[in-house]
């Protein structure tokens, strides 16, 4: 090989490790991204599941409270029906306290009412909090796959990993973004 071939052949070389490491930047950036866009999606899947956990606690203590005053009702029911059949001395006093009764009774439908109106509307928070989360699950599986489909590309130096994993990329974004327009 003579000098300037050589030197040629140095020079072609050189390019190509040059345009070959730019590629291989322009992929690791790529990567950087998607990973960026992982922990993004990571984050609000956590808090949309918090958010789930404590919509349940407080449909559980809306539903205790709705079974307290049930069973109040219920009792106080039960209190009236003996106080009926109770021969007394004193019957004005007992229809006072049955007058009493009933009003307390007549009071907590209303409320119960309220009561199982608001447990059901954690539960209808917490089943859409689940739906927002299960897509937010999905676009974080998909952009953990595509970080890895991608890394594969900095091994082999096949592109078809990256477009593959990009193309997942933005199917996870898009995955994950639709849990934004669940109502």
């Amino acid at each position: 090989m003579e000098p300037t071939e050589f030197q040629e052949f140095s020079n072609q070389l050189k390019e190509a490790n040059e345009e070959g490491g730019e590629s291989l930047t322009s992929i690791s950036l790529a990567i950087s991204i998607l990973a960026v866009l992982v922990a993004m999606v990571t984050v609000l899947g956590h808090r949309t599941h918090t958010e789930a956990v404590l919509n349940e606690a407080k449909a559980t203590d809306q539903w205790n409270l709705y079974q307290a005053k049930k069973i109040r009702s219920d009792n106080t029911s039960v209190a009236a029906d003996l106080l009926r059949l109770q021969p007394s001395a004193n019957q004005a006093a007992v229809e006072k306290t049955l007058e009493d009764y009933k009003s307390h009774i007549e009071k907590w439908k209303d409320e119960l009412k309220e009561e199982q109106k608001k447990a059901q509307e954690f539960e209808a928070e917490v089943a859409l909090a689940e739906r927002k989360a299960d897509r937010y699950d999905l676009g974080e599986a998909l952009l953990q796959i595509a970080v890895v489909m991608s890394s594969i590309t900095l091994f082999t130096r096949r592109r078809a990993y990256f477009f593959f994993g990009l193309s997942l990329g933005a199917v996870g974004v898009l995955v994950a973004s639709m849990a934004l327009f669940i109502h």
